[in-house]
C-alpha cells in the first residue's frame, strides 16, 4: 500500500508539502498540487482521515547541548513556527557527541517529516551521507548537500572589532571556541579580515577553549598575559566565564580589560558589568529552518537583507541572517594605554601575584 512518502517522492517534493496538498490544498501552490494528486491517483494512495493532523506532521529537532541558552533559544523558535503549521516536535540533545548525532538522525528518520540539525559537530564528509528522507536543514552550519540557515558572522565580526577600534583599543584578543567548530573558524576567518582593514590593531589568538562557563574561565587568564586591552569571545558563555575570572582577579573591566561575546543571551544582562555582545535571532534561526522544510510558497530569504532583519537567500540556498552589535557595560570606556605583556617593559598591571586565584 502507498504511504504518504511515496507520493512525497513520486511528486518530487517532501512529505510534509505533499500532506498539505492533500489536506489544505489552498495553502500549495497549483503546480505541486497538481503534482501530487497526478502522484496520489498514480500510486492509489487513499489518505485516512486522521492524515492531516498526524502523518506528514511531525519535526524532528537535535541539538549538541539544550543547557546551552543558544540552542534553546532556537528550539523555541522551531517550536513556535511549527505549533503554526500544526506540526509536532521532537527535539533531541546529542551531548555534543558526532556519532550521537549521526544516530539521531537516523532514529528520527522513521518518525518524522523533517529534521532540523542545529550545529552539527560530524565532519563535512558525515554531513554528505546523511540521508535525503525525511528532508534536513542545517542551522549554523553550511554544507554543499544540505540548505541551511546561519547568521552573518563576518559582519557580526565586524561591528565589535570596530567597536573596539573606536575605543582606542589596539591589541585585542580572541577566546575561540572548540576546536573543530565551523562557526569558531568562520569567526576567526572573520577576524583575520576585520584586522587587516584595520592595519593598527594587533590581534591575538589565544587558543580553542570549551564553548561553556568554564572555557572562559581558563582563556581570562590568557587574556591578562597576553597585554590585550580587549577581548572578544566566541559565545556568550565563555564572555561570560572570562568576566568572573577578572573580576576574581581584581581586574578592572571595562577599566583595564574590554569583553565582547556573541549571541546575546538572557545571561548577558544578569551580570555586572552587563555584557557587551553581538545579538543573533536566535527565535528567528528556528522559525527560518523551518520554513524551509515546509517549502514556504513566499520565500523568508528572497532578495537581499534589509533593514528589517530578513534573511538573504544566497543561490547555493543559504540563508543568512544579519545579526547586531548590543553595547552594554563591559566597554562602554575609552580603551587604557596599551598594558605591557611579562618581560616586555613594565609589570603587567593584572598579572595574578603568588597564591592568587
Amino acid at each position: 500500500m502507498a504511504t504518504l512518502r511515496d507520493v512525497a517522492r513520486a511528486a518530487g517534493v517532501s512529505p510534509a508539502t505533499a500532506s498539505r496538498a492533500l489536506a489544505t490544498p489552498d495553502r500549495v501552490s497549483a503546480d505541486r498540487r497538481d503534482r501530487v494528486a497526478r502522484a496520489a491517483a498514480e500510486l492509489g494512495y487513499r489518505a485516512p482521515r486522521t492524515e492531516h493532523a498526524a502523518e506528514g506532521r511531525r519535526l524532528g529537532v537535535i541539538v549538541p547541548d539544550l543547557q546551552n541558552p543558544f540552542f534553546s533559544g532556537i528550539v523555541k523558535g522551531v517550536q513556535h513556527r511549527a505549533r503554526s503549521a500544526g506540526m509536532a516536535v521532537l527535539v533531541a540533545d546529542s551531548d555534543e557527541d558526532p556519532h550521537l548525532e549521526t544516530e539521531l538522525v537516523a532514529q528520527m528518520g522513521p518518525q518524522v517529516d523533517g529534521i532540523v540539525l542545529c550545529s552539527p559537530r560530524m565532519s563535512d564528509q558525515a554531513l554528505a551521507t546523511l540521508p535525503t528522507n525525511p528532508e534536513i536543514v542545517l542551522v549554523n552550519r553550511e554544507s554543499e548537500h544540505l540548505r541551511s540557515v546561519i547568521i552573518d558572522n563576518d559582519d557580526g565580526i565586524r561591528q565589535a572589532v570596530r567597536h573596539l577600534h573606536a575605543l582606542g583599543h589596539r591589541r585585542i584578543a580572541y577566546a575561540g571556541g572548540q576546536w573543530g567548530s565551523w562557526s569558531d573558524r568562520e569567526r576567526r576567518r572573520a577576524l583575520e579580515i576585520a584586522a587587516h582593514d584595520l592595519p593598527e590593531v594587533e590581534l591575538v589568538q589565544l587558543g580553542h577553549f570549551p564553548m561553556v562557563f568554564a572555557g572562559g574561565v581558563a582563556a581570562a587568564d590568557l587574556v591578562s598575559a597576553s597585554g590585550a586591552t580587549a577581548v572578544v569571545a566566541h559565545n556568550d558563555l565563555i564572555a561570560l566565564g572570562i568576566l568572573d575570572r577578572l573580576r576574581s582577579r581584581g581586574v578592572d573591566v571595562p577599566g583595564q580589560v574590554s569583553v565582547v561575546g556573541f549571541d546575546d543571551v538572557p545571561t548577558a544582562t544578569h551580570v555586572s558589568p552587563t555584557l557587551t555582545t553581538v545579538a543573533v535571532p536566535l527565535r528567528q534561526l528556528g522559525r527560518t529552518a523551518v520554513e524551509l522544510l515546509l517549502e514556504a510558497e513566499t520565500s523568508v530569504g528572497a532578495g537581499p537583507a534589509t533593514d528589517r532583519g530578513e534573511p538573504d537567500l544566497e543561490p547555493e540556498g543559504v540563508l543568512v541572517v544579519p545579526v547586531s552589535l548590543v553595547v552594554r557595560d563591559s566597554t562602554t570606556v575609552t580603551a587604557p594605554r596599551e598594558r605591557h605583556r611579562p618581560g616586555h617593559g613594565p609589570t603587567d598591571p593584572t598579572a595574578a601575584s603568588p597564591g592568587a586565584p
